[in-house]
């Protein structure tokens, strides 16, 4: 059993994190400040002995005593993480120093949640870790794209001076239950509008592509980095290598929902990107893992989760017990 800190842990992600971790006979620690997280999205947790919850902000130091130290404290949104730029790159820059330095003290392991968006627009496809990005510093995105890359930066400056030990996974677009029906991601908008019977808004044309992971594919595999050998703490892509158009992801959506599609287009947002597809090589030869769930069976439970069924909130749709990676 392991001392885990898991920051951001009352979020979408997060929360899944605590559940497997607890699932895997964890002391889990949730560290949130609820500003995009929800306490519902941990409340059938409270109540197990090896979990703990604290409202606390990581620009601000914490001293607990622990053994690995998740941090994916930082809103994930657009919609939210543009709410308040400055904030937010306090969160992924003041956030990653407060958490590197209780990594030091304490001798944990950490890992940092990265993104695709570190690729910025790409100018290489699909997007490979060696990939160093085409990012607009100043644009409306920056705050979050430049945070996360500030971030690795720190992670790997902090193995080098001061010899923690650190892990990076760059994540892609993740979904499934206890996305926020309002965070303004493509699945749960199209989710949400669907069972409202309202059109699906398009931004552009439609033909922009994303690659969806469903959140507990997304899971093992950040657990699986955190606890492999070693690696010098090369950044790891973790996401679906099948790519597919906005439009087509409406249709699927429309479809699984019952509804007759109807699409309404709006102005792309500025420097939102064309093209998002990883190289998942990396992560195949370094921990066994790829993504198993289909994105029809990933959207058909995430609708029942947005349709009230309290199953699809908290029960996994793969196996995922124990550090079992695809193909195993």
């Amino acid at each position: 059993m392991k001392r885990v800190l898991v920051s951001g842990g009352a979020g979408f992600l997060g929360s899944h994190l605590c559940d497997y971790l607890v699932r895997e006979g964890h002391d889990v620690l949730c560290v949130d400040n609820y500003s995009s997280g929800a306490k519902k999205n941990i409340a059938h947790l409270l109540g197990r002995p090896n979990f703990e919850a604290i409202r606390h902000d990581v620009t601000h130091p914490l001293h607990v005593e622990i053994d690995r130290i998740y941090n994916l404290a930082c809103p994930a949104s657009p919609r939210d993480y543009q709410l308040d730029p400055v904030q937010t790159m306090k969160t992924s820059v003041i956030g990653a120093i407060n958490m590197l330095g209780l990594a030091k003290r304490t001798g944990a392991r950490i890992l940092q949640t990265s993104t695709s968006e570190v690729y910025g627009e790409p100018l290489e496809h699909p997007q490979t870790e060696t990939y160093t990005g085409n990012v607009d510093i100043l644009g409306p995105r920056a705050c979050y794209d430049e945070g996360k890359r500030c971030a690795e930066t720190l992670f790997h400056d902090y193995r080098r001076q001061h010899g923690v030990d650190i892990r990076i996974v760059r994540l892609f677009n993740t979904y499934g239950p206890r996305m926020r029906a309002n965070d303004g991601r493509v699945v749960s908008n199209f989710v949400t509008q669907a069972l409202a019977g309202d059109a699906l808004t398009i931004h552009g044309d439609g033909t922009q592509t994303r690659s969806f992971c469903y959140v507990d594919d997304m899971i093992r595999g950040i657990v699986g980095v955190m606890e492999a050998p070693d690696d010098e703490g090369e950044p790891i892509n973790l996401g679906n290598p099948e790519e597919v158009t906005i439009a087509e992801l409406a249709r699927r959506v429309a479809d699984l929902a019952g509804v007759a599609l109807r699409m309404v287009e709006q102005e792309r947002p500025a420097n939102d990107p064309s093209r998002r597809r990883p190289h998942i090589g990396r992560a195949d030869a370094r921990i066994g893992w790829r993504p198993t769930v289909p994105l029809q069976d990933g959207l058909t439970r995430t609708i029942a989760y947005f349709r009230g069924d309290d199953a699809a909130n908290i029960t996994p749709l793969s196996a995922t017990s124990g550090l079992a990676h695809a193909g195993e």
